[in-house]
Order: structure tokens, then C-alpha cells, then sequence
């Protein structure tokens, strides 16, 4: 009997699945957003180590294939610039596997079609181009893999529509990112590389929504129709808007390559703000090139590093804020509260990182840490940002009004501040 009911509520749970719920999915988002924070980490390491060139050409790595490079040649800032290719190479794949399983169905004949052509191209070329005979195969290996896959994956209905353009643009992203990384490489261009950065970041947080939008907890979250705080909302979203730009403007620090334009902290220079005039300048990099090997730095890079720290004061004034009125709206209780406060503690680490960055002469490890953990803040004030939106916002009462009488009705006891 109780075996019986067992399979009943099972039947009734499967019934009551949303279109495109698929718990394998979800497991696969994750691991694609836990593979960007992992390739976010190494870019990190590459620019912490200056290895930005250390591969001169691209899309090979000194004339090999980039798969089969010799692991004997892995030494130096070739280890690094290398090992993040690849890990590129994982989550382009992981991108593009989780943009066609959010189509289901529907993207079997795609699978199938650019199976054949891929088959095709490879046989043509390695009739014609015997040099690249290795490579070739290799494209055709991957045509009749997609070709065979597309006939019985994916197994599952298609996401809702606005799910499957995110994927689409996901794919774009990781196809654009890998472009960038490319031509900042062949083009010698470091402005290249700033965009290549700025859209890691973006593509970071772009898969993490994915990832919290095929999750259970994000379909199981209520719509509080008697809370809006817009107030909040707004808060949440532009601490998370300047958290964005603080690591375009660290990513831009980076690609100047002056090491630290600014040796100390807290003070810069012994001073609140150093000076930047034409004597100040040439005494900083007297001292720079007596004491390190670094390239002289500008007042530019100055002012861009103060710029840098002002706006981490601002960042933590406004999340502060951001926690301190979500537990006073809230309660303590309350998950967007909690989920705040932790953010706040994400901050302040970001913040002893950057210090400790100064402190330690930018040591590699200390910096990609503050990198990775600056990418951390920016998922977490975006998530929460979604979060509040679906929890603060009150729907059209037109559209719910029993739903907004029940909830009125439970004011006393909510627990919630009207």
C-alpha cells in the first residue's frame, strides 16, 4: 500500500514537471557555471604571470595542434597561457552541449545536419590537405560523433522559449569570447584584451542565471505580492551594476602592465590621494627601477588605481547598505537577508584581497585570488539582484487578486515589515 501511494505522488510530481525540467540539465548548467569560474581563475593566473604571449600563435600553440601539444613543452608562462586554452576549449564544448540540451527535440536535426557537414568537410580536406591529415580525421570523427548523437539526444522536451535564447546567447558569447582571446594574441592589442575580460565576466554571470533558473529552488520561489521594495531593488541592482564596472576598470589595470602603480595601502604614496605631477612621476619611477624591474608607470595609471580604490569604498558603503536594509525591511530571517549579508562578507574578502595584493608586490596566487573573487561578487550580486525581482516585486493585483487577498490575509503573521 504505501508502496502504491509512493508511485502515486511520484506520477503526480512527474505530472506536475514544467516543461523543460530535466534534473540532468541542471546538474550539467552547474558544472558549466563551476568550469567558467574554474577558467576565470585561470585566465587570472595568466595575467597574474604575464603570459598573456607566452603562445605567439593562435589557434595553434607553436605550429601544433592545441590538443596535441607536447606536454614536454608545458614549462614557463607557456603552462599557463596553454593550460587556459584549453580550459576555454572545455567550456565552449560545455556551452554548446548545454545550448542544444535546452532545445530538446528540436535540436536533433540540427545535430544531425552540422554532423554531415562537418563529416563531409573533413573527408574533403584530408583528400586535399595530406599535411593536416591528423586534423582533418579529427573533424570528421566529430561529424559522425554529432551525426550519431542526433539521433537519439536530447531526450527531453525543449525549455521554455526565453530559456532557449539565453542558451543561444550563451553560445554566442563563448564563441565571441574566444575570437577576442585569439586576436588579442595575433594583434598584439591590449585593449583586445580588456574586452576578452569584461566579457568573461559577463559570460560568468550570464550561465550562473542559467544555472539558478533550471534549479528547483528558483521554480519553488514564491511571488510576495504584499512586499515591494523597490527601494532595495534598485540598491541591489546598482551595487551589482558597480561591481561590473569596478572589474572592467581592474581588468584595465591589469593590460597597462606597470605591476603597481601605486606600492602601498592604505595610504598611496604616504599620502590620502599621491601627487602626479611631472617630479612626483619621475621620483616613483626612480624608485621603481632601483627596487623592481617594472615598467615606468604614468599618472594616469595613478589616478586609475585611486579611481580603482574609491570605488571598492563605494562598493562596500552600498552593500552594506543593502544588507542593513534587508534585515531591517526582512527580518533576519528572511533568505534575500542572509543571501545580502553573505555578499557583504564576499566584499570585505575582496577588499583584504586587493590589499594583500599591494602588500605582497602583487604575488600571482594573492591576485588571481582577488580576480576570482571579484568575479564571486559579480554572480552574487546579480543572482541576488534576479532573486529580488522575483521576491520583492509585487505582480499585477489585476492579474492575482485571490492570491494578494490570501497573502493580506497572513500579513500578522508573515514575519515581514509592510
Amino acid at each position: 500500500m504505501a508502496r502504491r501511494i509512493a508511485l502515486q505522488n511520484c506520477s503526480s510530481r512527474e505530472l506536475d514537471r514544467p516543461p523543460g525540467d530535466n534534473p540532468a540539465l541542471r546538474r550539467f548548467t552547474l558544472l558549466t557555471a563551476a568550469a567558467t569560474l574554474v577558467l576565470v581563475c585561470v585566465g587570472g593566473l595568466v595575467t597574474s604571470h604575464e603570459a598573456g604571449l607566452s603562445v605567439p600563435d593562435w589557434p595553434n600553440s607553436y605550429g601544433y595542434n592545441m590538443f596535441r601539444f607536447p606536454v614536454s613543452k608545458w614549462t614557463g608562462g607557456i603552462l599557463y597561457e596553454h593550460t587556459h586554452r584549453l580550459v576555454g576549449s572545455l567550456v565552449g564544448l560545455l556551452t554548446t552541449i548545454l545550448a542544444l540540451w535546452l532545445f530538446g527535440r528540436k535540436a536533433r536535426p540540427l545535430l544531425r545536419w552540422g554532423g554531415i557537414v562537418l563529416l563531409l568537410a573533413g573527408t574533403v580536406c584530408s583528400l586535399a590537405y595530406g599535411s593536416r591529415l591528423e586534423d582533418n580525421l579529427e573533424l570528421a570523427a566529430t561529424g559522425v560523433a554529432a551525426l550519431v548523437a542526433g539521433f537519439f539526444w536530447p531526450n527531453c522536451e525543449p525549455s521554455p522559449k526565453w530559456l532557449r535564447t539565453l542558451g543561444v546567447i550563451a553560445f554566442a558569447a563563448v564563441v565571441a569570447q574566444g575570437v577576442l582571446g585569439g586576436l588579442r594574441v595575433t594583434q598584439l592589442n591590449d585593449q583586445l584584451g580588456i574586452f576578452h575580460a569584461t566579457l568573461a565576466q559577463l559570460f560568468f554571470v550570464l550561465v550562473s542565471a542559467i544555472a539558478l533558473f533550471q534549479t528547483q529552488f528558483w521554480r519553488s520561489l514564491p511571488a510576495r505580492a504584499v512586499v515591494d521594495r523597490k527601494a532595495l531593488r534598485l540598491l541591489l541592482v546598482t551595487a551589482a551594476a558597480l561591481i561590473l564596472g569596478q572589474l572592467v576598470l581592474g581588468a584595465t589595470m591589469r593590460h597597462q602592465h606597470a605591476g603597481l602603480a601605486i606600492p602601498d595601502f592604505p595610504a598611496a604614496y604616504g599620502k590620502i590621494w599621491p601627487d602626479t605631477d611631472a617630479a612626483s612621476i619621475l621620483k616613483y619611477n626612480q624608485h621603481r627601477i632601483d627596487g623592481e624591474s617594472y615598467e615606468p608607470i604614468t599618472a594616469f595609471q595613478i589616478v586609475l588605481q585611486m579611481v580603482h580604490r574609491m570605488i571598492a569604498l563605494a562598493i562596500f558603503v552600498m552593500v552594506g547598505i543593502c544588507a542593513w536594509l534587508a534585515r531591517r525591511q526582512l527580518g533576519r530571517q528572511d533568505l534575500l537577508s542572509r543571501l545580502a549579508f553573505g555578499w557583504f562578507l564576499l566584499i570585505m574578502t575582496q577588499i583584504l584581497l586587493g590589499a594583500a595584493t599591494v602588500w605582497t608586490g602583487k604575488m600571482a596566487a594573492i591576485a588571481t585570488a582577488h580576480m576570482a573573487c571579484g568575479a564571486l561578487s559579480l554572480v552574487a550580486g546579480a543572482l541576488i539582484s534576479l532573486l529580488s525581482f522575483r521576491l520583492l516585486a509585487a505582480p499585477d493585483a489585476q492579474n492575482c487578486p485571490a492570491q494578494e487577498s490570501e497573502l493580506t490575509s497572513l500579513r500578522p503573521s508573515s514575519g515581514l515589515t509592510p
